[in-house]
């Protein structure tokens, strides 16, 4: 998802500058990318590099990756609310944050309780504008190839052809060109946009 949200920013006119935080180098170069390589864990480390006029945020792992819900959760919910946390604090005013479909702090399923948890601590920080995608499961190239997927997605996609049409994939190029669209709309606050919109 990250992958294919930079490559759409370096090519959009709006956007002069793109600085990239990651865990390991992409090989991408182009003259508007800076891609920083950062430990996750040292916090003190990137704090003051987080700054500019809006901060996407698309990491995220699974729990095969993982191995444990406690990693997971670093990385889906610590990781994330601290990247927040240093944009507000650096004084970014806008926050556009990859969610997930059926979030819900309250929820009995542990995915989606954490991404409601996440929405529900980024929401306190009070940018002036946060947008909140909240995508199905994402059809798009992945870096690392997962077993089984395209079984899966061909089987979802056949699915809500006729029913559950919330649960339709996710394109990553589409969700990617939304979250531009709506990162240079006017309006402020907290908008949450689902699968389906």
């Amino acid at each position: 998802m990250g992958h294919e949200l930079i490559l759409q920013l370096l090519d959009h006119p709006e956007y002069d500058k793109v600085r990239s935080f990651v865990r390991r180098s992409s090989g991408m170069t182009h003259p508007k990318l800076e891609e920083i390589k950062i430990d996750f864990n040292n916090y003190q480390s990137w704090l003051p590099m987080v700054q500019g006029d809006v901060l996407f945020s698309t990491l995220g792992t699974t729990i095969k990756t993982a191995k444990t819900k406690e990693n997971q959760y670093k990385v889906d919910f610590s990781y994330q609310y601290e990247f927040a946390w240093a944009a507000f604090e650096n004084k970014v005013p806008d926050y556009v944050l990859v969610s997930s479909l059926g979030a819900d702090p309250k929820s009995a399923i542990f995915y989606t309780r954490m991404k409601g948890e996440l929405e529900d601590a980024v929401t306190q920080l009070s940018f002036r504008k946060l947008i909140i995608f909240q995508p199905s499961f994402l059809d798009g190239n992945r870096m690392v190839k997962r077993s089984g997927e395209k079984i899966m997605l061909a089987i979802n996609y056949f699915i809500t052809q006729f029913m559950l049409k919330k649960y339709k994939p996710t394109r990553v190029d589409l969700l990617a060109a939304k979250m531009i669209v709506a990162s240079l709309d006017q309006s402020l606050g907290v908008r949450v946009i689902t699968s389906v919109e």
